[in-house]
């Protein structure tokens, strides 16, 4: 790799799509799923007001096709307005960026499949089961016999497609390689059952249940790859959001609830500490610690927005190298390490919000840290991923 790979990120390569999100539309949402939030909670799922607030900013519909009413829209639109969504109800942002973020992938699919899909609306809720691939894909004719029981579903209760990945079975498919293929299957609600298995500690109103399907066929058209999921199509004239691979904004997009749960766990939490105590008439704040704290926390959760809002402009615009790619799964890691590290900050520096587990910062809290303990946003992997991207200089190089 050239070092010029380095520097093609810094000059944009396309120009981003247009805004497709109303702003009204999703201070609506906010303040909706804010208010449902504890029922959220409470449910484990989210509420049929939060969901057709969520449909109404058009979430779902965002990276769909504009031939099936689609917007083909920007990577930082969702980016953004998951972040904000999230300031109300992480579980409902988390849900929302991951409607959104499947139609990018079931636009892979052959031009029969996304017919099923989108031929009646494209406000169409498809959740996802693809990382650990689980059950099994059996070619037969005109389709595939898929079963098996896929874990941690978000959103699957309120989606009307979810897509499955399967290993597939038949040895023929290896194709000179002794690697397993994998297969990516849509199947429609009705087809399959949730399995109420989803107790976490946050994020719980996402409903990440588990999807139990018993044999079913699949018909070739609802089916791709998993390695044409991970790469992208990058033919000529395809959207950006279709032809980018999968990692050059996942990450990012994982990590927008997380960014809008924690600057909301910073509003709170300085709300209580600039109460005025009875007795004292000062507060929490007027300790120089907590003044630390606060800072450092605020701070970080301000440095970790500007980082991921230029990483996911470069998802937009920039170039596609391997080195981007990984530079931007390098920063949703880092940057999502940060977050956690300031809301944890501020949790340890006044023991009262211990107590207040129904207050908002509690809740806030407890999102961001389990966003913080998603695979995909491990740091060791995505160091790697991105040590491997530089170039190896001679060693006699000055």
């Amino acid at each position: 790799m050239q070092d010029k790979e380095l520097e093609a990120d810094a000059s944009p390569a396309c120009a981003a799509p247009k805004s497709g999100f109303r702003h009204e539309a999703i201070r609506h949402a906010t303040t909706t799923a804010a208010r449902e939030a504890r029922i959220a909670d409470r449910d484990r799922r989210l509420s049929e007001r939060t969901l057709t607030a969520l449909d109404d900013a058009g979430f779902a519909r965002h990276f769909v096709p504009r031939r099936w009413g689609g917007r083909e829209g920007a990577f930082a639109d969702v980016f953004h307005a998951a972040a904000e969504v999230a300031e109300g109800c992480a579980s409902a942002a988390w849900c929302a960026m991951l409607w959104a973020s499947h139609a990018r992938f079931a636009v892979l699919l052959p031009e029969e499949g996304q017919k099923d899909l989108w031929s009646e609306s494209p406000n169409v809720r498809i959740a996802a089961a693809v990382m650990p691939p689980s059950g099994t894909a059996r070619p037969v004719t005109d389709g595939w016999l898929l079963q098996g029981e896929w874990g941690v579903t978000s959103g699957v209760d309120d989606a009307d497609w979810v897509l499955l990945c399967a290993p597939e079975t038949a040895p023929a498919v290896k194709e000179h390689t002794s690697e397993p293929r994998f297969r990516v299957c849509a199947v429609p609600r009705g087809a399959f059952t949730v399995l109420d298995t989803w107790h976490s500690t946050g994020l719980r109103g996402t409903g990440s249940n588990t999807v139990i399907l018993d044999r079913t066929l699949v018909p070739d058209a609802r089916t791709v790859l998993l390695s044409t999921l991970l790469t992208g199509n990058g033919a000529a004239g395809r959207a950006r959001c279709h032809s980018a691979p999968a990692h050059l904004a996942g990450g990012l997009l994982f990590c927008a609830p997380a960014l809008g749960s924690a600057r909301r766990a910073v509003a709170a939490w300085t709300e209580r500490a600039t109460r005025a105590n009875g007795s004292t008439g000062t507060g929490p704040l007027s300790r120089p610690s907590t003044q630390d704290r606060l800072a450092r926390a605020s701070a970080d959760v301000d440095a970790v927005a500007l980082l991921l809002g230029e990483a996911v402009r470069r998802a937009d615009t920039g170039e596609v190298t391997a080195h981007t790619v990984a530079r931007n799964q390098r920063d949703a890691a880092v940057g999502i390490e940060r977050l956690a590290t300031a809301v944890d900050l501020l949790m340890r520096a006044d023991g009262t919000h211990v107590r207040d587990v129904e207050g908002d910062f509690h809740r806030h809290w407890r999102d961001v840290l389990t966003v913080a303990s998603h695979g995909a946003l491990r740091l060791e992997a995505a160091a790697g991923a991105f040590a491997r991207t530089l170039p190896v200089r001679p060693m006699d190089e000055a």
